[in-house]
């Protein structure tokens, strides 16, 4: 059930968007001592060795379809670094010339988050946004395929020192990492736990059996633990009380039921409900975590930080209104400081607040 549905229209008043300003991704000063870069030590837990498998049980013919994407994986994997990168932009650039519907989505989506710019300036952001999901696509081969472990000397961290502190403050809890479709996305679970950290990631079972058997290979062998959605709020309570880190993507549209209704670049969009409620329910704090592509395309870094403060005042709804509208804040900020690194080809306003409401999208 949704916890509030605006009566008025989907667009925010002008009051509305003021006391929803002001930055929400802080960073203190990194105390005395701390390093960034490659982990070395840190007091958050880290990996209690393989993760426990999810994987389906397929049938003969799921699971030919299943090694043969592996075996392509990696074969591509096998190519050097100038040669599948500009593969992977070669396919991106495609995409992007060829793919209209999707390219239609996207630019409608700038023309909501950024009316100030030119409509050649926000076509050149989604070209952009089409070649970093080439170079993820290329990255993806590299994950999947041979020599995986290497990738990690591609991923550092900026501010570490972030899970430290949140140990004494919330002792034998874990924490909720809230993340985007953002950067080189798939390898921040992937990074993060070939750093050694537990990290867990909801995954939602695909109709393409060989293919979800293949997501799911590729994650857990990197240490990701896989959640399964059917099981996932159950789950992810039992592992947060265990101390690890749970990640979750929240810039993707949610489905009515589920949904609450926040301002995301200045427009209501539907987002799912039950992050800030399983927040509540563990107990842990939400920390903003992204991995950004740095200018060489093909190092990264993952920004930590610090934690987004919780309202709790006994009015469940007012707080997650309160909450989840902090979140998407987050999330935007980091957007309009790296445009061209998020994924815009998603119907991120869908689910419209009022029923009957005319479609954001032809």
């Amino acid at each position: 059930m949704a916890l509030a549905s605006p009566s008025a229209s989907p667009k925010l008043a002008p009051r509305e968007s003021q006391d929803l300003t002001g930055e929400v991704l802080r960073r203190s000063a990194a105390p005395a001592g701390s390093a960034d870069g490659a982990p070395e030590k840190s007091d958050f837990p880290l990996s209690r060795g393989a993760p426990k498998s999810t994987r389906l049980q397929l049938g003969l013919k799921d699971s030919l379809i299943f090694w043969m994407l592996a075996a392509a994986l990696h074969a591509l994997s096998l190519l050097p670094d100038f040669i599948l990168y500009k593969l992977g932009i070669a396919c991106g650039l495609i995409f992007h010339r060829f793919d209209y519907r999707h390219r239609r989505i996207g630019i409608r989506n700038l023309e909501i988050a950024f009316p100030e710019k030119s409509a050649a300036e926000r076509e050149r952001i989604l070209r952009a946004s089409y070649i970093n999901l080439g170079r993820t696509g290329a990255e993806y081969a590299r994950l999947g395929g041979f020599f995986y472990r290497r990738l990690a000397r591609r991923i550092t961290y900026n501010r570490l020192d972030v899970w430290n502190s949140v140990t004494p403050k919330y002792p034998g809890k874990g924490a909720l990492v809230l993340t985007a479709h953002f950067g080189g996305f798939e390898l921040l679970p992937a990074g993060h736990a070939l750093h050694g950290f537990q990290i867990g990631l909801v995954h939602h079972t695909q109709r393409f059996l060989a293919g979800d058997d293949l997501v799911s290979f590729i994650r857990e062998r990197a240490g990701v633990q896989i959640i399964r959605k059917h099981t996932a709020a159950r789950e992810m309570l039992r592992s947060l009380k265990r101390g690890e880190i749970i990640g979750i993507p929240l810039d993707q549209n949610a489905k009515r039921s589920e949904a609450i209704w926040v301002p995301f670049f200045g427009e209501l969009a539907a987002t799912p409900s039950g992050f800030d409620r399983l927040a509540i329910m563990a107990g842990a704090p939400v920390i903003p975590v992204f991995i950004v592509r740095q200018p060489d395309g093909i190092s990264h870094v993952i920004e930590i930080f610090e934690e987004i403060p919780q309202q709790r005042t006994g009015d469940r709804n007012a707080d997650a209104l309160v909450n989840t509208a902090r979140y998407q804040k987050a999330i935007e900020e980091m957007v309009r400081k790296y445009p061209e690194q998020w994924l815009w080809t998603h119907r991120r306003y869908r689910t419209r607040p009022v029923r009957g409401t005319p479609s954001l999208y032809d």
